[in-house]
């Protein structure tokens, strides 16, 4: 894919989007309805609605750091600072991922920040059981029962290293203190558990992890890496239409409810873009890997650190 601006920048359009504002407050309003007043009638029910409501902060995050609702960035980023996952700061949650719309780099193991490939000597010398523990991590059911751990130790390994020298990214996690103590200080106070939210927590990262499965794949040529996945349903909504990869990375300051109506004036369009990488649903995606990898973790067209995979 030719390389598209990435800064969030919408140019001529609305100074508020307003589907986006309005979903925005519906999802703190029932995230608060899921901490404050369900666990008195069911805290089950209260850790499934905050993980659900979670994840779907997870995706206005993703919003936000494309330019949406509003033309200031500023404001987008003060409207999706909380990190209700616990897990990622804001900060570095935008860098790694503006990084990643990079399309050159998709899937490379060093460069693109949210690849799960390896490199083919880098998984060579790991041990058989952290091997073992990725291979099932390549499943979509280890993707979602351990993913978010596996995730999280490769991202901390990773900032740990880059703070060393990055004072972006030590910015960035300074930044997190704050709004982290301030999603636990409120969290505190209401009667669900902090062990319960955890859980909650865990749970919207696990759902995230359904999409982040095959977003990508390793493929020579930069534009048949994104995928397709043509789903309507309560997943597509979740993650705000993002099923529709390959059209965000084209287009990635379109909003998400005009992604649907940007891909069906001209599918075919984008699937000779991606070169047919498209799946019918994420009930398809279930059936044919929830126990099965869909691609090894070792990268199959890597050709060295500094040679990278053909592009």
């Amino acid at each position: 894919m030719a390389r598209r601006d990435i800064s969030g920048s919408r140019g001529n359009a609305a100074a508020v989007e307003w589907p986006t504002l309005g979903l925005i407050i519906l999802t703190y309003a029932v995230w608060a309805v899921a901490v404050f007043v369900l666990p008195d009638l069911s805290l089950a029910l209260a850790v499934l609605v905050a993980g659900v409501v979670t994840a779907l902060h997870a995706s206005l995050q993703h919003e936000a750091i494309h330019g949406h609702p509003f033309r200031d960035q500023r404001l987008n980023a003060a409207l999706a600072w909380p990190p209700l996952t616990l897990a990622i700061p804001f900060a570095r949650f935008r860098d790694t991922h503006l990084a990643h719309h990079r399309d050159a780099i998709l899937t490379d193991p060093y460069d693109d920040p949210e690849t799960n490939y390896l490199d083919p000597a880098v998984w060579a010398r790991l041990p058989r059981r952290v091997q073992a523990v990725l291979a099932f991590n390549n499943t979509l059911a280890g993707r979602i029962l351990i993913g978010p751990l596996v995730s999280q130790a490769a991202f901390l390994a990773t900032e740990l290293r880059l703070a060393q020298t990055d004072s972006a990214v030590r910015r960035g996690w300074l930044w997190h203190i704050p709004a982290l103590a301030a999603v636990l200080a409120v969290t505190a106070a209401a009667p669900m558990p902090l062990w319960a939210y955890g859980i909650a927590a865990y749970m919207a990262i696990s759902i995230l992890k359904i999409r982040t499965f095959l977003e990508h794949q390793a493929h020579e040529r930069a534009r048949g890496r994104t995928v397709i996945i043509e789903d309507r349903g309560p997943l597509a909504f979740l993650f705000l239409n993002n099923n529709l990869h390959v059209v965000h990375h084209m287009h990635p300051r379109v909003p998400w409810y005009r992604l649907p109506e940007v891909y069906g004036r001209n599918p075919d369009r984008y699937l000779q873009v991606n070169d047919g990488y498209r799946y019918g649903s994420y009930g398809e995606v279930f059936r044919r890997f929830l126990f099965r990898a869909k691609d090894p973790v070792s990268h199959p067209l890597w050709t060295g650190r500094r040679g990278r995979a053909e592009r």
